[in-house]
């Protein structure tokens, strides 16, 4: 039997979004591919996940367009992409014809190996995006989400294999996407399934908590010869262990990859450099963190979660949030916390500690989730949570999916001449709101990615972040380092800082400012809630509020019309999220100071109810 061990590399996708929120452009990817191509792997994965989003919303790239210049790059070697079952690359299930197009058009455009997960280990909606894989001529990867709680264990993994293996999945991918597995569980989860199933086992396991070598190590010993490895220039922490330890660390056994250890740290001196682009990226949150065994936050969440307390002004409050995290996930019945279910745990669990109520606002996601339209949770849910957040609803108990009309037709109705490709239609279906402005960007010629660090910074030891900085008053300079900030009063908020690393208090307080046009933004009455928005500020019980910094998707009522307490009047998009944010009383539309596409902030009054 060939005990060989081959190599997925993930250096073009998930490396980089674990360590750099994704960001890296196709651009550096492509000078390298020739040297990729020459090594030998068993597939590079570099398509999916979180690419596309990113591709779309901040490096104004066409992710299509990246993919058929990375097939053309990489004449030799297997490309690989994750893909979301039924939600495909989106937030939400997808009809069944939209799964089938983007999985067809994906096999045309240079995908090689589907590696295809549910959420919530549902394996029904694994279901049509494998049969897609299939009759494309394509592999299929079937994948099992890992997780730890009070409603798994080795039993019901072991079936979801055999599920996966009935569905015709020529392998079934282990993935570990917080760190969670132990030697010891890796051992016996892969020695069940070698005695249950007959198609390979890949494992993916990320580095978080410091075990996924060793992790490597005893998969290997009981028959797992398909390893998920990153270039060391992009790994550990919460990133994978490094490709070139694990070539050493087989080399002379049975198990040797065969790979060229030269080759590769030339690679890897390549991606070093790169990296040096992309340090505004870079989290402390994303090293080494045992802390993951009791919060099981992947590395690519706690990133998520860090930018969206720094915009609140509430980093400090991370530790509430990590704790806050498992108490909600208990509440939605123990989800593993993977792309989307991460988010919409995550998310929820911010607005729970920022309002300073527990379910206060719920988002959309949460009631989409408690109504059955992600599938079945792995556990029982809180049945009080489920009757505050959609009172006596319906709860789908059948696959969701089985209640969607096809909607191809209808996305390219409202899509319309933007669209030159079937390619274009499916941007516009993954993403609306982002897709549409992406298309409308390309078609004025107005796509602008965002910025990078200035050239003289990239090749610097150390690159000075906006917290830490001097200050030159007067002939003297000071070194000033923001340490923190606490909660807004108001138009004041303190800054902690040392400054020459002497403590010190801040007092920065907003200056208000009247419009030359007042009934542009604001009402000759309200004062502006900062300058940047000219918004009113909240300061009545009807003034309608977001929980967190976000983009209006949708504005739901009119200037006039009549609502009653707790009915949505805006849908909000934060942390990748929609929220329904409801009215905090009964009453008349007054005015509106938002429209779709705005982005908003927590001291704004958005909607005037009186």
């Amino acid at each position: 039997m060939n005990s060989k061990v081959q190599i997925t590399d993930v250096i073009l996708r998930d490396a980089h979004q674990s360590l750099i929120a994704t960001r890296m452009r196709t651009e550096d990817m492509l000078p390298v591919c020739d040297k990729l191509d020459e090594i030998g792997y068993w597939s590079l994965e570099a398509w999916g996940g979180a690419t596309f989003d990113t591709c779309l919303r901040f490096l104004k790239e066409d992710p299509w367009d990246r993919l058929k210049r990375l097939r053309r790059a990489l004449p030799n070697t297997r490309i690989q992409m994750l893909l979301r079952g039924q939600n495909l690359l989106g937030y939400r299930h997808y009809s069944d014809d939209v799964v089938v197009a983007f999985v067809t058009r994906a096999a045309k455009d240079g995908v090689d190996v589907f590696r295809i997960f549910d959420a919530m280990n549902d394996m029904r909606n694994l279901r049509v995006a494998v049969q897609a894989t299939l009759d494309a001529g394509k592999h299929a990867e079937g994948t099992i989400c890992y997780t730890t709680s009070p409603v798994h264990g080795l039993a019901q993994f072991v079936e979801m294999a055999k599920e996966i293996e009935a569905m015709g999945c020529q392998s079934v991918a282990i993935k570990d996407m917080a760190g969670l597995l132990t030697p010891t569980a890796t051992a016996e989860l892969v020695e069940a399934f070698k005695n249950t199933v007959k198609i390979p086992i890949h494992l993916h396991v990320h580095s978080t908590s410091g075990l996924a070598a060793i992790c490597h190590w005893k998969a290997i010993e009981k028959g797992c010869y398909l390893i998920d490895t990153a270039i060391s220039a992009f790994s550990g922490g919460t990133s994978h262990p490094p490709t070139e330890s694990l070539v050493v660390g087989l080399r002379g056994t049975r198990y040797d990859t065969g790979l060229d250890i030269e080759r590769l740290e030339d690679i890897s001196r390549y991606f070093r450099e790169v990296r040096k682009k992309y340090r505004q990226f870079e989290s402390e949150f994303t090293d080494l963190d045992t802390r993951v065994h009791v919060n099981q936050v992947p590395g690519g969440m706690i990133s998520n979660l860090s930018n969206q307390l720094k915009e609140q002004g509430a980093l400090h409050r991370m530790n509430e949030v990590l704790a806050e995290i498992p108490l909600v996930r208990a509440d939605l019945g123990y989800p593993p916390l993977v792309t989307p279910t991460s988010q919409i745990v995550g998310t929820q669990a911010v607005l729970n500690v920022l309002t300073g109520n527990r379910y206060q606002s719920i988002t959309s996601e949460v009631k989409r989730y408690l109504e059955g339209r992600y599938g079945k949770p792995p556990g029982p849910v809180n049945e009080e949570l489920r009757g505050l957040a959609i009172g006596k609803g319906n709860v789908i108990t059948g696959r969701p999916a089985d209640d969607l009309k096809p909607e191809m037709g209808k996305l390219l109705s409202e899509v319309g001449d933007l669209a030159r490709s079937e390619e274009d239609v499916l941007v516009y279906a993954m993403f609306p709101e982002i897709g549409r402005a992406f298309l409308e960007g390309r078609e004025k010629g107005t796509l602008e990615p965002e910025s990078l660090l200035p050239p003289e910074a990239q090749n610097a030891p150390c690159y000075l972040a906006p917290t830490d900085f001097n200050v030159t008053m007067h002939g003297e300079t000071y070194h000033i380092k923001i340490r923190g900030a606490g909660h807004k009063n108001a138009d004041r908020r303190p800054f902690y800082v040392y400054v020459d690393g002497m403590p010190e208090e801040i007092m920065v307080e907003t200056l208000e400012i009247v419009p030359t046009d007042p009934g542009v933004g604001v009402t000759n009455s309200a004062k502006p809630a900062s300058t940047a928005s000219r918004r009113p500020k909240a300061t009545a019980q009807g003034h309608v509020t977001s929980a967190m910094p976000g983009t209006v998707v949708d504005v739901m009522v009119k200037i006039g019309g009549k609502i009653n307490a707790g009915d949505p009047v805006l849908v909000v998009e934060a942390m990748k999220m929609q929220n329904e944010v409801p009215a905090p009383i009964g009453g008349i539309i007054k005015d509106i100071h938002v429209k779709r596409g705005d982005s908003v902030n927590p001291d704004e009054a958005l909607v005037e109810i009186v």
